[in-house]
């Protein structure tokens, strides 16, 4: 089993490193992990003892804010694993982000069911129009279910949509009007349409982990509580890790 986490920052990469620390085998670049660099750019891998055979293989990738840097950094991690003879079988999309209130509170973990980019697609009289209604393209990615399930169980994560914006809501009326097109939203973040971009066109699953730091809506800095979350992530990875490290990705009936 060989899994890819893509961040947008070094923060949450840290904070998903931070479940696997073992301060006998720290890395260079962040608890628990060693650095690696591949063409166009660095993973940081669960570093463990010579004698020890993982039950998988984790790099851990800080690809940059949005999902255009998102796609592309990923892109080049699985391109690279691909030519090496090293394919990652699932691909996860993780870090902090907004959540709808009241359905997931600050501090509470979402796992996407779906994840849906909230703004491509056209202006119209009518409102906005997604990219597929204009005849192409796709606005949704879906996770494995039965991965999805198991990985809630583990964790206590809510499932439902997860958004991909390139714009952090701001304000109440913007974020209603999120509510009103993806009822079943509960959180916001910008990276996770892109890495399932790229992980689809590379035939692998994909996942997505928010840890909630701020409510979506009006900007509050000083509700924002960005450390409460970055932990709660690496909770949820210590758990979400041995879930993962079982599944078997190419038994399709799973």
């Amino acid at each position: 089993m060989r899994v890819l986490v893509t961040t947008a920052v070094p923060a949450e990469r840290g904070a998903v490193a931070a479940a696997f620390a073992d301060p006998a085998a720290a890395g260079p670049a962040a608890p628990g992990t060693a650095e690696r660099t591949v063409p166009g750019v660095v993973l940081h891998r669960r570093a463990l003892p010579a004698d020890h055979r993982p039950a998988a293989v984790w790099d851990l990738l800080a690809g940059g804010v949005g999902p255009a840097a998102a796609a592309a950094s990923t892109a080049a991690a699985l391109t690279a694993g691909a030519l090496a003879g090293e394919p990652y079988d699932v691909v996860v999309s993780a870090g902090i982000g907004g959540g709808f209130a009241p359905g997931a509170p600050l501090g509470s973990l979402v796992l996407a069911d779906a994840i849906t980019v909230a703004d491509l697609g056209a202006e119209t009289p009518d409102g906005f129009a997604p990219v597929t209604e204009l005849g192409f393209g796709t606005v949704t990615h879906r996770p494995p279910e039965s991965l999805v399930r198991e990985i809630a169980a583990a964790t206590g994560a809510l499932t439902g949509t997860v958004l991909t914006v390139s714009t952090v809501t701001g304000g109440a009326e913007r974020a209603a009007e999120l509510r009103l097109r993806h009822p079943r939203a509960l959180a916001e973040a910008m990276e996770g349409f892109g890495v399932a971009e790229a992980a689809a066109a590379h035939g692998a699953p994909v996942l997505e982990i928010r840890a909630v730091s701020n409510p979506v809506g009006p900007r509050d800095r000083a509700a924002w509580r960005i450390g409460d979350a970055l932990a709660a992530l690496t909770v949820a990875f210590g758990k979400l890790a041995p879930v993962l490290e079982s599944w078997n990705p190419h038994d399709r009936t799973h």
